[in-house]
């Protein structure tokens, strides 16, 4: 009884996600340390400039996982720092290979003022079922229970194959602050059985994947986390409009101009370097290089795609 009533007080006074979240890159400087001048300024653009005032941050597209604990501490402190006032929901990616280092995490973003934690799933030693992820992610969100959790579902790169809406089935029951779902899978229908699952429960469910946003929205997802909201969220916050206002037929227009840029970008090979470089070069913030095992990107590619998304911004 006492664990269904932390659940529901939570659900409660939790404000849910909705619309962008931008999933942030981690400025480095050109002898590979993190820049943390950058992220002020960073702020503003996100704001200012596309509209987005939810940010992911030390996820994927940030480079967490080839970051130190203590480097991801210094960026998750900028961010909630410089974000007060300005952003509405600051959310820290805490999944590690080492539980101890997870929970490390966790305890810091809830001392710096964090809105909420996400948890990727382990992918070297990987967890055998759902019960062993729900184990994990519980143990995380143990060392921040105040702090609302998302699970992050990500196959494709953590080779974890469980099916997201297995570790959400029962997962409120072992862990009151539970709040929903970053799916970054293609399985849309494991999709819509975390929405069906969720809704009742007045979780969030934010899908990762950005050149399929459309599909996601119509299966009710509550909102999207991805990389090119960073540069392009205002772009894809006309298509959530038009879908939201009935107009589907000009929210398939945008979708299709917006997989015709991710076309163009994976052409030249997009990844999260190139991504990053294509951010600087629209943006104008020096996010400088990845760190290895990335290899920089040549800089004519990225050019080549900020240019296909001028030219569309100028279209439209």
């Amino acid at each position: 009884m006492l664990t269904e009533r932390l659940s529901t007080d939570m659900s409660q006074s939790v404000k849910k996600i909705t619309g962008l979240v931008a999933a942030t890159f981690t400025p480095l400087s050109e002898d590979g340390e993190i820049n943390l001048s950058v992220i002020a300024p960073y702020i503003d653009y996100l704001v200012d400039k596309q509209g987005v005032k939810c940010v992911f941050v030390n996820g994927t597209t940030g480079e967490g996982c080839s970051l130190t604990v203590d480097e991801r501490k210094q960026l998750a402190a900028a961010w909630c720092h410089h974000g007060k006032g300005k952003l509405e929901q600051v959310i820290v990616h805490v999944g590690c290979l080492s539980l101890k280092d997870s929970q490390e995490l966790a305890h810091h973003a809830a001392s710096i003022g964090a809105n909420g934690i996400s948890v990727i799933s382990p992918s070297y030693f990987k967890p055998m079922n759902a019960d062993a992820l729900r184990l994990f992610i519980k143990e995380v969100s143990a060392s921040a229970p105040g702090l609302p959790m998302y699970y992050y579902h990500l196959p494709g790169l953590t080779g974890v194959t469980l099916e997201a809406a297995d570790v959400l089935d029962g997962i409120e029951k072992v862990i009151p602050s539970f709040q929903g779902v970053k799916y970054s899978g293609m399985d849309l229908r494991d999709l819509g059985q975390c929405v069906s699952y969720s809704q009742p429960r007045n979780w969030s469910v934010l899908y990762g994947v950005d050149e399929q946003l459309l599909a996601a929205l119509v299966l009710g997802v509550d909102g999207a986390v991805g990389s090119t909201y960073n540069y392009l969220g205002r772009m894809v916050k006309q298509i959530i409009s038009a879908f939201d206002n009935g107009n589907h037929s000009q929210a398939r227009t945008l979708q299709f101009k917006f997989m015709e840029i991710i076309t163009f970008a994976r052409s030249l090979g997009f990844d999260v370097s190139v991504n990053k470089q294509v951010m600087s070069e629209v943006s104008g913030l020096p996010l400088g290089p990845p760190r290895l095992p990335l290899l920089p990107c040549l800089v004519s590619k990225a050019q080549a795609i900020a240019q296909k998304i001028r030219d569309f911004s100028q279209g439209h």
